[in-house]
């Protein structure tokens, strides 16, 4: 791994580790679980919060799909030594 793709990840896992990361993912998913079906007026409407809810569904799971990528990198080495 270069010292500038170890960076990166630092920086993020750095950031993941903070109070305002973990309010922020809490406010995402709370914003998630409050869409009701209900709610939606119409299919103009339905294909708006589509959009929002991906959005926001990315949003949450972004520390998930860095700590994947590291994980690859790190395979993707051990994999090279070998």
């Amino acid at each position: 791994m270069t010292k500038e793709e170890e960076n990166y990840f630092d920086n993020y896992f750095d950031l993941f580790l903070t109070t305002g990361w973990k309010q922020f993912i809490s406010e995402i998913q709370d914003s998630i679980d409050g869409y009701r079906i209900l709610d939606i007026k119409d299919d103009k409407h339905l294909y708006s919060v589509q959009g929002e809810l991906q959005m926001l569904t990315r949003m949450a799971n972004f520390e998930l799909a860095i700590r994947n990528a590291y994980d690859h990198t790190q395979e993707a080495e051990n994999a090279e030594e070998v």
